[in-house]
C-alpha cells in the first residue's frame, strides 16, 4: 500500500517550496552584475567604479593584486553614487569614487572604513571646433557654462548621479542656473557613451581627461575648449565596508592597502603611457595638493 500525504501536508510543502525559491530568486535579483572578473585566487571580492574600470586601469591593479594574493577581484560597473549606494545596501565590498562630500558622509555615517587617496584626473570641457558657445574665452568653470546656457548650445549631461553629474550639478549651482530645455541632453549613460553622443550630434560634454586621452582619436568632431580651473580637479579615493560586513570587506582592504603602496601607484602613474603614449591618471602624491 502507497505512502500518500495528506492534501494539507502536500499544500504545506508547496508553500514552503515557493517561499524557498522566493528568497532565492531576491538574493539573486539584489546581487549587482559583475562585469568583469580579475585574477584567479580563492579570496574573491567585489568593487564598484566607473571609467577606472572602463579605461582598463582597473584590470592591472586587480592582475596585480591578485597574483600576488590569491585573490579575484569582481568589477561591477557603475557611477560614484550608485557605487556609494552599493557600499551602503552590503551589496561590493569596496569602491572606488571622486565624490568627496558623499564619501566623508558614508564615514562619518558608519558604513564606509576609511577613505584613502589613490590619484587623480582631471575635468575638460569639449566640443565642436566652431565653440558656438565661445566658452574658449571663458575664465572659469561656471563662467563658461554660463556661456552655454546663454547661447542654448548643446550640452549632454551623463545626468546618472555620477562622479562626472554631481561636479556638473555643482557647476549649474555656481553659475545660478537650472538647465532646462532641448539644448539640455540627458543621456543616463557612461563616460564613453556619452562622449560619443557629443561627437555624433555636435555638442559639449564634461568629459574626465583620462577617457579624453583614451577616446580622442575616436572623437574627430570634438576638441577640448575649456580646461585648468583647480575646481575642475577630480581626486579618486578608495573606500571598503567595514571588515565582517561583507564577504570580502578583508581581502578589499588589502587591495586598498595595494593600491596605496609604490607597486600600487606606480601601476597608476604609467598606466596608458605605453598604450597611447601619455598616463590617463595622476597618483595620489600629485592629487594630494587638490585633495579636501
Amino acid at each position: 500500500m502507497r505512502n500518500r500525504l495528506h492534501p494539507l501536508a502536500l499544500r504545506s510543502c508547496f508553500g514552503l517550496l515557493m517561499l524557498l525559491l522566493a528568497a532565492t530568486t531576491s538574493l539573486a535579483a539584489d546581487a549587482p552584475k559583475v562585469t568583469e572578473a580579475y585574477g584567479k585566487g580563492a579570496q574573491v571580492f567585489s568593487l564598484a567604479t566607473g571609467s577606472p574600470g572602463e579605461l582598463g586601469l582597473l584590470k592591472e591593479l586587480g592582475e596585480a593584486f591578485g597574483a600576488a594574493n590569491n585573490a579575484r577581484l569582481d568589477w561591477v560597473k557603475a557611477g560614484s553614487g550608485e557605487s556609494l549606494n552599493l557600499l551602503k545596501n552590503k551589496q561590493v565590498d569596496m569602491i572606488m569614487v571622486h565624490a568627496p562630500a558623499a564619501e566623508k558622509k558614508a564615514v562619518a555615517d558608519g558604513w564606509a572604513n576609511g577613505r584613502v587617496l589613490i590619484g587623480s584626473n582631471e575635468f575638460f570641457i569639449v566640443g565642436p571646433a566652431a565653440d558656438p558657445a565661445k566658452i574658449a574665452t571663458a575664465k572659469s568653470a561656471t563662467e563658461a557654462y554660463q556661456k552655454i546656457a546663454t547661447a542654448q548650445a548643446k550640452f549632454y549631461s551623463r545626468g546618472d548621479d555620477s562622479g562626472t553629474h554631481k561636479k556638473e550639478q555643482s557647476i549649474w549651482k555656481m553659475a545660478n542656473i537650472q538647465p532646462t530645455g532641448g539644448w539640455y541632453i540627458v543621456t543616463k549613460s557612461f563616460m564613453t557613451a556619452t562622449l560619443k553622443r557629443a561627437n555624433d550630434e555636435g555638442g559639449y560634454f564634461m568629459t574626465d581627461s583620462s577617457t579624453w586621452a583614451a577616446e580622442k582619436k575616436h572623437m574627430p568632431a570634438l576638441k577640448i575648449l575649456f580646461k585648468g580651473d583647480k575646481y575642475l580637479v577630480n581626486t579618486y579615493h578608495a573606500l571598503a565596508a567595514p571588515v565582517g560586513a561583507t564577504p570580502g570587506a578583508a581581502t578589499a582592504a588589502a587591495f586598498i592597502h595595494f593600491v596605496a603602496s609604490e607597486a600600487g601607484q606606480k601601476i597608476i602613474r604609467d598606466y596608458g603611457k605605453k598604450a597611447i603614449g601619455e598616463a590617463l591618471y595622476d597618483d595620489a602624491a600629485y592629487a594630494k595638493q587638490y585633495d579636501d
